[in-house]
């Protein structure tokens, strides 16, 4: 499940996580269904930190591994930002659900620098933890029912692992049913 991931709990660790992150951890509540101890981090190599090449080194399997991405739309002139997360073996479908939900005539990836810029943390490690509290974060059902999902940490040279359950407790968190597609 966790593959050869080293992990403790993300808590004891703020130096493996983006700064947002960390602060979303000590906002946790106390009586969460998931205790924030069972928010666990493991250091990795950051030229290891793309979803493949992690998941080949540290023997995680594509199904416990989500991705957390930017999307962006505007509507009225006025730019509307969602973090979608979905597991690595499926792709989010950003011009069906995602454009509908936000209510955007297109909707497409953030461009890098926002993305980077607007969340205070590393591309290519962006989780749903600690991010902009006005964001929807919508999360694909598969992913909230995996016992142990793996996540970016904010940062490339961390990842965090926790129930899937718990990324349904976010602030802002939406479980919708048919976020993702089966990745081709």
């Amino acid at each position: 499940m966790l593959g050869t991931l080293k992990t403790e709990p993300a808590r004891s660790r703020p130096d493996l996580l983006a700064p947002p992150v960390a602060a979303a951890l000590g906002r946790w509540p106390a009586d969460a269904t998931v205790p924030v101890d069972d928010v666990l981090v493991a250091p990795i190599d950051p030229t290891l930190a793309d979803t493949a090449a992690f998941c080949a080194a540290y023997d995680v399997g594509l199904d416990a591994s989500a991705n957390c991405v930017v999307v962006a739309g505007r509507r009225e002139g006025t730019l509307r930002y969602a973090a979608c997360v979905v597991l690595a073996t499926t792709r989010a479908d950003v011009n069906g659900v995602v454009r509908r939900h936000l209510d955007v005539r297109k909707a497409s990836f953030a461009p890098m620098a926002d993305a980077v810029g607007l969340t205070g943390m590393e591309y290519g490690g962006i989780t749903p933890i600690g991010l902009p509290e006005s964001w929807p974060i919508l999360v694909d059902a598969r992913v909230v029912t995996t016992p142990y999902v793996i996540v970016g940490s904010g940062v490339r040279h961390s990842k965090i692992a926790l129930p899937g359950s718990a990324l349904a407790l976010l602030p802002g968190a939406e479980v919708i049913e048919g976020l993702a597609r089966p990745a081709a």
